[in-house]
């Protein structure tokens, strides 16, 4: 059956892959390379477990683990080659386009400087997990997409939130299981990356709550992956909603009632507040202030019900997570103190590949890695930190410059879903390596990119 499976997914892949190649090099549409990134990322670990439980071989492994890299560079060589008179291109840089490069250069200088006690092949390779969005992000940035090509970009966008809720109902209603539990998740971590299998379930403690229920996680590699691109599924509905006819609205209420529901399934509760602050940022955008009102009120009527109606288990556990008393937040926090101790003593960063959860960082000179800002600020100090804080920022406020006033709907579209989802995602970089979570992070990404450009021409 594994077997069975993986040659589906290798013909799956192998066809979408060559065939973004063919636009790229031979049409010289480098720009092309989103429709792979989107279509692929949501099952990239996923592909790779069934990949590794199939062929028992690293070698294969690695194959299809380059895939997402491969296009990225292809695609930026493409672009290099089409424009044989690179040096005249005309680039016009905005605040974005400033602070992504600081921040780059700095990773680079950090990369060549002899600070911190990480292998020079592990700094290389997380520098590399830095520049790759990076490069997304240039991608869209010199993107022209015409509205059937924006269509096509959100039908992706559509079809990973749906998925991801159907497979979700087969594996509460049906399975009974997490999805891992059948594709060789454990078995290709532990072979892969080294990593034990834990908790109730055989996998990892991420999938499963302190009350030893499911998180439920779809074709992602986490339910924390899956609560934060959700986030994207419902902005995208949204906007789709509310600038279509009609007639077509009940798809994208379908759109957004599936990406809640893969949010409950995740039992995410960074997500959760993610989520909320995500719609009040939508009010605030669309000024529907009787919407932030009603979202005061759910919050008053949720906090009575806790007080007044729910169960004992359920009171201490809201209570335990707002006073950061349970065994998770207190970790969250414990990593936090270890992160902000570690930038008080050492200002201008220890190095790459000391912070985080990614491959390249190794546990015995971990520090930190439960908060996407502090990693940085440990790794870069806190210019780093501060660097990309301010390409967030700036990637929002330009983003909702281009919707506010732009005359094209496809791409307020585009500048409103990017916006939204990096203001959703805040919570979320909090606790979590959330950069790490490709789907969401480099999709959004290219997003601001292309909304950058828009801008300009605004």
């Amino acid at each position: 059956m594994a077997l069975i499976v993986f040659i589906v997914i290798a013909l799956a892949v192998g066809a979408a892959f060559l065939w973004t190649l063919e636009k790229m090099i031979f049409q010289g549409k480098w720009t092309y390379a989103i429709f792979f990134l989107a279509g692929f990322l949501p099952f990239y670990i996923t592909s790779l477990s069934v990949v590794y439980l199939a062929t028992q071989s690293p070698a294969v492994v690695g194959v299809f683990q380059i895939l997402k890299e491969l296009v990225v560079l292809v695609a930026l060589l493409v672009f290099i080659l089409y424009h044989r008179k690179i040096a005249e291109y005309p680039f016009r840089l905005h605040s974005t386009d400033w602070f992504f490069l600081a921040f780059l250069s700095l990773a680079f200088l950090y990369l060549l400087l002899p600070i911190g006690q990480a292998s020079f092949l592990n700094k290389a390779l997380y520098f590399k997990s830095m520049l790759i969005p990076g490069f997304v992000y240039f991608l869209g940035r010199n993107t022209s997409f015409s509205d059937l090509e924006i269509h096509r970009v959100f039908k992706i966008i559509f079809f990973v939130a749906l998925g991801a809720f159907l497979v979700n109902l087969v594996e509460n209603f049906i399975l009974n299981a997490h999805l891992q539990q059948f594709t060789g998740y454990a078995l290709y971590n532990f072979a892969i990356n080294d990593i034990e299998p834990s908790g109730n379930f055989g996998l990892t403690w991420t999938f499963e709550t302190q009350a030893v229920t499911k998180r439920l996680a779809s074709f992602f590699s986490d339910p924390l992956e899956m609560a934060s691109s959700v986030l994207m599924g419902f902005a995208a509905g949204l906007i789709w909603f509310l600038t279509s006819k009609k007639d077509y609205n009940w798809l994208y209420l379908l759109v957004m009632a599936c990406s809640l529901g893969s949010l409950v399934f995740s039992a995410s509760r960074a997500a959760f507040g993610a989520f909320f602050v995500m719609i009040f940022f939508i009010a605030l955008v669309f000024r529907l202030y009787k919407l932030i009102g009603a979202g005061f009120l759910a919050l008053l009527i949720f906090g009575i019900y806790v007080v007044f109606f729910a169960s004992e288990d359920f009171y201490f556990f809201v209570v335990d997570t707002l006073t950061f008393e349970n065994s998770s937040s207190i970790g969250h926090v414990v990593e936090w103190l270890l992160a902000l101790d570690s930038m008080i003593a050492n200002p201008l960063g220890i190095g790459l590949a000391m912070s985080g959860n990614a491959g390249s960082v190794t546990d015995e000179l971990r520090v930190g890695g439960e908060n996407q800002f502090l990693i940085y600020g440990v790794q870069l100090g806190w210019i780093g930190m501060l660097l990309y804080i301010l390409i967030i920022a700036s990637g929002v406020v330009l983003s909702l410059r281009v919707f506010y006033g732009t005359d094209s709907t496809p791409k307020a579209r585009i500048a409103f879903v990017g916006a939204a989802t990096k203001v959703g995602l805040l919570l979320p970089l909090f606790t979590a390596n959330a950069e790490m979570y490709t789907y969401v992070a480099w999709v959004s990404w290219w997003m601001i990119g292309f909304s950058v450009r828009e801008y300009g021409r605004v």
